[in-house]
């Protein structure tokens, strides 16, 4: 029994590693601005790099749940990380070239199916290796994942910026080979637990049941398309879509409200500080998947989803009105706190809901809701970017006042949801 816990813990840490790679995507608005600059794209034109990538992630992890049955952890793990490190590569490329087309192929496409395998595999593998602490270890790995961006805009884009004298196409290509080279290896070390496992003395049953099973599959058909599942779907959409618009925007925003108030600061200072805020802000992100995932074990998962949704709306009500870059980071890393805590909570939900037998399938459809949300809080806020473009003072409260709006829904709709286990007839 030592030995299990012990390669349980084991894969636990590699799965963190391996989200930890994966969460550098959240530091795109690091690069956001300085590719704006370089090629005279728009806000909306750059920012659907991004958007590619996260609404590939959404499809590629419900692809994922459900081929991961078939192939295994190990072999969708590893592949996921070396399809996000070539999209690095063609991300480069497409620089080198100046093509918009091949960016979104590489870094949306590519890229993000890569994060979507990449992520889905270990928080399913994870927690079945942990039923007895489900929501405390999912919430750790996907920790991981928010403080991905921490490492990037303080550690590793910095340095390669500065090695290569701000020279992107060089910066991307670099950071190719650090996703290869840490998270192909991380992949490569998740596995299933055995048959029957119960960690001391924790009663499961099989967690491998086979997916062809008919009535399985009736059950987990009935699953997908129960009013439940669909309130879960759209209160999760809710939430990354209102806490996706900093993590694509931040940095420019911050930057903005900085230079109102000291137009003497230089460039590198505007940059130094956007960069500061994507590392506390992905803290925050990451923590939060850890907190709230937790709490989730105490509380109950919708009562955390309740507190998440409501509490935000006060803080963008208050967003409306700040003009302190300060007491704006502020604000910002406390929806991120938020924002982290819906996917550190989200699976331990399910988990709940709906049982162990269609955790890799269930999670993975979910998971469509961030490429939604991926999609639609980072355009409508680019877009009221460029609109009022003019007026850029407006351009805050009519983002934070749409923020209010998505959270608004989502919080109706959690007061319609319980920690009840569902039982679709059969």
């Amino acid at each position: 029994m030592i030995k299990t816990l012990t390669n349980r813990w084991f894969i636990a840490i590699m799965g963190t590693l391996l989200q930890l790679v994966l969460g550098t995507v959240y530091a795109w608005s690091y690069f956001q601005k300085p590719i704006i600059i370089a090629y005279g794209w728009s806000n909306v034109q750059t920012m659907w790099i991004f958007s590619l990538s996260i609404l590939f992630l959404g499809l590629s992890a419900a692809l994922g749940g459900i081929i991961l049955p078939k192939y295994g952890p190990k072999k969708l793990a590893s592949i996921g990380a070396l399809l996000y490190g070539l999209g690095y590569l063609l991300s480069a490329y497409a620089m080198q070239i100046n093509s918009l087309a091949l960016f979104y192929i590489g870094f949306g496409g590519i890229g993000g199916m890569g994060l979507g395998l990449g992520y889905v595999t270990p928080v399913a593998t994870v927690s079945k290796w942990f039923p007895d602490k489900k929501g405390f270890v999912t919430g750790m790995v996907v920790m991981g994942f928010g403080l991905g961006a921490l490492f990037m805009s303080k550690l590793i884009a910095p340095t390669l910026i500065r090695l290569t004298e701000g020279n992107m196409i060089h910066v991307f290509f670099y950071i190719a080979l650090v996703v290869l080279a840490i998270g192909v290896p991380a992949g490569l070390c998740m596995q299933n637990p055995p048959n029957n496992f119960s960690p001391e003395g924790f009663v499961v049953a099989d967690l491998n049941i086979d997916q062809k099973d008919e009535k399985a599959q009736f059950t987990l058909y009935k699953s997908l398309i129960s009013i439940k599942f669909l309130g879960m779907w759209f209160m999760f959409f809710l939430n990354i879509s209102a806490g996706i618009i900093f993590i694509g925007l931040q940095s420019p925003m911050i930057q903005d409200l900085f230079k109102s108030h000291d137009k003497s600061m230089s460039t590198e200072a505007l940059a130094m500080a956007g960069g500061s805020l994507i590392a506390i802000s992905a803290l925050f992100n990451g923590v939060g998947r850890f907190f709230w995932g937790g709490l989730s074990d105490k509380i109950g998962q919708i009562e955390v989803f309740r507190w998440i949704l409501g509490s935000q709306i006060v803080a963008f009500l208050f967003l409306i009105n700040t003009t302190n870059p300060w007491i704006f980071g502020s604000l910002v890393c406390y929806v991120l706190l938020c924002y982290g805590g819906g996917f550190g909570a989200m699976p331990s939900y399910i988990l709940e809901v709906f049982k162990a037998r269609h955790m890799p399938i269930i999670y993975g459809v979910i998971l469509t809701a961030w490429s939604f949300g991926g999609i639609v809080g980072p355009q409508m806020a680019a877009f009221i970017r460029d609109f009022y473009a003019t007026s850029p003072e407006m351009i805050g409260p009519r983002t934070y006042m749409a923020g209010i709006v998505l959270l608004s829904f989502g919080f109706l709709i959690s007061l319609r949801l319980s920690n009840a286990p569902i039982t679709p007839k059969s």
